[in-house]
């Protein structure tokens, strides 16, 4: 059943692809249905909070016409960042499952783990590594194309 899910939110990482945005992707699931679907427009809609996290949350609310998410799982392809841990914790997402890790700016367990290691009134379910190798490798690819690019652009400037 994750794996099903996780595929969802990897065909939203591809949209953001699509548009040159990274590829994050993110479904939010209740009682076995996707709620919500969402993918980054941080650089189309020039918003620093357009992440596929936030912008599925806002979806799940509107739909379930409630802030609080209890009851609802979250497959997203990135590890969310501090930011979208916050919105997380803040909407009661009872679990999440997580494609692959950021080493960057991962705040679900890399660089620090704002689910587990503190003492919010709210605990996620956490569950890593669905479809990691996919996940990644469309993460890797983008930032390949986008090197690749930029020496090309240097090159006839």
């Amino acid at each position: 059943m994750e794996e099903k899910f996780m595929k969802e939110a990897l065909k939203e990482a591809r949209k953001a692809l699509k548009k040159e945005e990274v590829p994050v992707g993110a479904v939010i699931v209740k009682d076995g249905e996707i709620i919500a679907r969402a993918h980054n427009t941080k650089e189309t809609k020039k918003d620093t909070t357009c992440h596929a996290e936030i912008l599925a949350i806002k979806k799940a609310s509107k739909k379930l016409n409630s802030w609080r998410l209890l009851d609802c799982e979250m497959y997203v392809t990135l590890e969310p960042c501090s930011m979208c841990a916050g919105a997380l914790i803040n909407s009661r997402i009872k679990k999440l499952y997580i494609g692959t890790e950021d080493s960057k700016t991962g705040a679900c367990g890399s660089v620090l783990n704002l689910l587990e290691d503190y003492k919010f009134n709210h605990k996620i379910e956490i569950e890593k590594y669905i479809l990691k190798e996919e996940c990644e490798n469309l993460l890797k690819d983008f930032f390949k194309f986008l090197r690749e690019r930029n020496k090309s652009e240097k090159k006839s400037s």
